[in-house]
């Protein structure tokens, strides 16, 4: 496994592999790595020859309420466990790889407003044009066939679907389910900082987004009062919700009727740590 922090060194190997026909996977991370993300990994392998993991913390995306100093970084480990799974390259570049001018004088992707400024990008302002512009970023230094994203951060694959769609690269773009606890908790790198008790009520997310589902599907009450119905019952449980919204699982936007195809999203704080989940109905 080599691993690289230029891009200059990056793009005579993906040359390489590109002179040889193979087909070329990628896996853009944050770091920090748990079960989720190394699912992502398995799937680039399975449909790829070669498979790029990139390690970066994005500063572009954090907003001034997010934490971007204390975002947990173990590259060690997480380099340990991709060797394990035996990734060909990562790439783990530096801020001034990928800002060498600064972010305030960084040029950027922004996917429109209709997609990007709604549910998780009113709430975090800013967020998605970073997510758009370090992902394009890096698709210009790996040059990949196809790109794995999970289903967890729902509206940042469709923000990802839309800029490739709308810049056209020629990547395909590929979804993996959410991988949960028992419990039915998401994994993230955010579960680590619940304590002990919050951990215990975090599975409460999944289960009032499962009780709406089973509540769509019996067609018998309208959206606004299902949706107002789950955040109550959130509160109940001891979180503070941004928002809970039943959306078409294409566009995000507003349900017609009933025949929709449809996904539930919400985004709910427990203590200090924010947690965000999604179900497809």
């Amino acid at each position: 496994m080599q691993v690289l922090n230029s891009s200059w060194d990056v793009t005579p190997v993906v040359r390489d592999w590109q002179r040889n026909s193979d087909r070329i996977g990628f896996v853009p991370t944050m770091g920090n790595l748990h079960e989720g993300h190394l699912r992502l990994v398995k799937a680039a392998q399975r449909n790829t020859d070669r498979v790029v993991v990139s390690i970066y913390v994005n500063p572009m995306q954090f907003g001034e309420s997010d934490d971007f100093t204390n975002y947990p970084r173990t590259l060690k480990q997480d380099l340990q466990k991709l060797e394990k799974l035996g990734v060909d390259l990562v790439f783990t570049p530096d801020d001034e790889s990928m800002y060498p001018d600064g972010i305030e004088q960084s040029s950027f992707v922004e996917v429109p407003s209709w997609l990007s400024t709604q549910l998780e990008g009113a709430h975090r302002p800013g967020h998605f044009r970073g997510v758009a512009t370090i992902v394009t970023k890096l698709f210009n230094v790996v040059q990949p066939d196809l790109a794995v994203f999970g289903e967890k951060d729902f509206q940042q694959l469709l923000v990802i679907r839309q800029l490739v769609h709308d810049l056209n690269l020629p990547i395909e773009i590929v979804g993996e389910p959410t991988i949960r606890e028992g419990d039915g908790l998401a994994l993230s790198s955010r579960n680590q900082h619940l304590t002990k008790q919050e951990r215990q009520q975090a599975a409460g997310l999944y289960a009032v987004l499962s009780e709406l589902r089973e509540r769509i599907l019996l067609q018998n009450m309208a959206i606004a009062d299902l949706e107002q119905a789950a955040i109550m019952q959130l509160e109940q449980k001891g979180f503070a919700p941004d928002y809970v919204a039943i959306r078409q699982s294409e566009t995000l936007q507003e349900p017609e009727n009933p025949t929709d195809s449809l996904v539930i999203l919400a985004a709910a704080r427990l203590g200090k740590t924010r947690l965000i989940d999604n179900l497809r109905v």
